[in-house]
């Protein structure tokens, strides 16, 4: 497959995936395009198999050519690219069964502000702050980058801030609007997210956001940087507000974690749960358990009482908090999620249960 040939069958199936509004696309060979829409994995069986050479040769087609040698030797390789300023997406490109497979996401080219997403209003609250430690979690594929994107996009638009993004690879690409906004990629404009958060304390950030938490430096890092006067936001694959704060003090060894719960609890400034719910008529709608950093809520973190947060967000709907078995419950009265939809993605599904007596 010539290089004109792999452009033609990329762009063949990403017009497929545009019109689909599918979230992702996957390339393997011995298997025809499967794209995912709506959470499930649909083959376009329209389309012939894959053979193992066109694969590879797309595979080689989009590589930037000084990650080539990086990619045979590590066996995976992640990039973001933008198609004819149209469609962009984050991919990863791998070796599996001694073969070449890519799968793609799609990244939307314009940001979607809170509203058009389906977030509530609070939200917004996020995005106000001079400092603090900002965490959104959730799954993977259930809408963190997207929020954090939204968050970031309200900033630009209200504030007059310097942003900068540390990313592994660059999703959503900003347009500086009323605040400054650069975005550096692991690989390319930094070597590592430590050492690129170290940096930003020498670029005069007002707001920093980090892609992912992946390791105890750069977890430290962001708390420093939130206790020194800096609007952090990270994102965790972790289920709820309390199990977040678990993951970061277990992160830690067992002497420092009386230490990082001090910081956590005096840098924190709230957590966002979330789950993209299959909604009645089709489509996804968000779900998710806000949690603000209050005096209540700060006491319980220095005190090693984590368990007891979700009963302190049960009570604190006046502080803007909710439960994600409140928030689900709340779409099903709303004839919006099934109960049955609602009851699979809560967390305590007795408690989710107990609303509808």
């Amino acid at each position: 497959m010539a290089e004109s040939e792999a452009q033609k069958k990329l762009e063949k199936l990403f017009k497929i995936a545009f019109e689909k509004e599918a979230s992702d696309l996957h390339l393997v060979p011995g298997y025809p395009p499967a794209l995912r829409i709506e959470r499930k994995l649909v083959f376009l069986e329209k389309e012939e198999n894959l053979k193992e050479k066109e694969v590879e040769e797309i595979a080689f087609f989009l590589i930037p050519g000084d990650l080539k040698e990086k990619f045979l030797k590590e066996k995976d390789i992640d990039f973001s690219f933008e198609f004819k300023q149209k469609m962009r997406f984050r991919t990863n490109i791998f070796f599996q069964s001694g073969k070449i497979s890519i799968s793609f996401r799609v990244i939307p080219q314009r940001i979607k502000n809170l509203e058009e997403l389906n977030l509530p209003k609070i939200l917004k609250k996020f995005t106000t702050p001079s400092q603090g430690f900002v965490l959104v979690c959730g799954p993977a594929s259930h809408g963190k980058s997207t929020t954090l994107a939204a968050l970031l996009e309200e900033i630009n638009q209200t504030r007059q801030v310097h942003i900068i993004t540390i990313e592994d690879p660059i999703e959503f690409v900003f347009e500086s609007k009323k605040a400054l906004i650069e975005q550096r990629e692991i690989g390319r404009d930094a070597k590592s997210f430590e050492r690129a958060l170290k940096a930003t304390f020498r670029q005069d950030p007002d707001v920093i956001m980090i892609g992912e938490m992946r390791d105890l430096e750069t977890i430290k890092t962001a708390l420093s940087a939130a206790e020194t006067g800096h609007l952090v936001f990270a994102t965790l694959h972790t289920n709820s507000a309390a199990q977040t704060i678990h993951r970061i003090v277990d992160s830690f060894p067992a002497e420092q974690q009386n230490q990082i719960r001090n910081q956590l609890a005096s840098s924190l400034y709230g957590i966002i749960s979330l789950r993209l719910v299959p909604r009645i008529g089709g489509g996804l709608i968000p779900a998710c358990e806000i949690m603000f950093n209050t005096p209540a809520i700060a006491n319980l973190i220095r005190e090693n009482k984590i368990h007891e947060i979700p009963n302190i967000i049960e009570i604190s709907s006046k502080e803007g908090m909710i439960s994600l078995e409140k928030y689900l419950a709340n779409l099903v009265k709303e004839k919006k999620i099934t109960f049955e939809e609602g009851l699979k993605y809560a967390l305590d599904p007795k408690n989710f249960q107990e609303r509808f007596k």
